[in-house]
């Protein structure tokens, strides 16, 4: 499962890259102008504040994410000694 999930992060990862600053600004202006807002308009600015907001937020989620970092279950052997 993790396989599948590194993957798609690395995938994601060099999609990103192969991208512009300018490219992605105008992927974001496109998209919320297909919401429906109109440039040099307060509602404008929040949407591509949101849209910058949920990328950062995705790269932390990504970037927090460890295969290997799993929770050590420790269940200690007692040995009594039998009664005589």
């Amino acid at each position: 499962m993790w396989h599948k999930t590194a993957m798609a992060v690395a995938l994601a990862a060099i999609c990103t890259g192969c991208m512009t600053a300018e490219d992605r600004r105008a992927a974001d202006e496109a998209k919320c102008r297909s919401y429906g807002f109109v440039r040099k308009n307060d509602a404008f600015a929040e949407c591509l504040q949101r849209i910058d907001l949920a990328r950062r937020a995705d790269l932390r989620s990504a970037s927090a994410f460890d295969p290997w970092d799993r929770p050590v279950i420790y269940r200690p052997i007692i040995i009594r000694p039998r009664p005589k």
